[in-house]
């Protein structure tokens, strides 16, 4: 089976040490926009990415799933990583991610990906309407789009595998419920998954 680890936006590889902890954390945003979370990031994020480099590691699929058809996707909430199997399993992706900011806006068990938007558009859920009133209606597609470039929809309403173009998300508890990868990570991630593909989040 290929164990092909992911590429930082910078190209360093992750499991090369703190440098690229303090780098990755340090990455510019490329949209300051904050609408899939309110800005809610942790105080102590380089602190708890540090932590949890030590279960930042390869996996295999069988403990999760009963087979890899379609491929799969296992999102591990507590060390903040996206695993990826193909069919086949001759491809395995592993991908730094944003979490829920808190466990009630967590979701937990099995899915699928029902839809592939390229350029997706956004609008807030009903709940976030009602936290955030001055939030808008709908955010098209580009740069202050908190989907980022690519987004794979789930078959839990409101849920999705996206990008993000709010690079500072990546390792942290950031989100509303969705998990945020860089954007040139969920790209290659979209080109891997198809409508089908299963998802398992833990």
């Amino acid at each position: 089976m290929s164990r092909t680890r992911f590429s930082t936006p910078n190209r360093r590889t992750f499991l090369g040490g703190a440098a690229f902890l303090g780098a990755g954390l340090a990455t510019p945003a490329l949209a300051q926009t904050a609408y899939d979370s309110g800005v809610v990031y942790e105080d102590n994020a380089y602190t708890n990415l540090r932590r949890n480099i030590s279960s930042f590691r390869s996996l295999d699929w069988q403990p999760y799933f009963a087979n890899t058809k379609n491929g799969a996707i296992l999102v591990d909430i507590t060390s903040r990583a996206l695993h990826f199997w193909s069919e086949d399993q001759s491809i395995y992706k592993l991908f730094p991610t944003s979490v829920p900011v808190s466990e009630d806006l967590t979701r937990l068990g099995r899915t699928e990906v029902v839809r592939k938007v390229v350029g997706p558009t956004w609008a807030p859920t009903p709940a976030m309407k009602i936290r955030n009133p001055e939030w808008p209606d709908f955010v098209a597609a580009g740069p202050d789009n908190p989907l980022g470039t690519h987004a794979l929809y789930l078959s839990w309403q409101y849920y999705r595998i996206h990008g993000t173009h709010d690079t500072r998300k990546i390792g942290r508890k950031s989100s509303n419920g969705c998990i945020g990868l860089y954007n040139e990570h969920i790209e290659v991630l979209f080109g891997l998954t198809k409508v089908g593909t299963q998802v398992l989040l833990i």
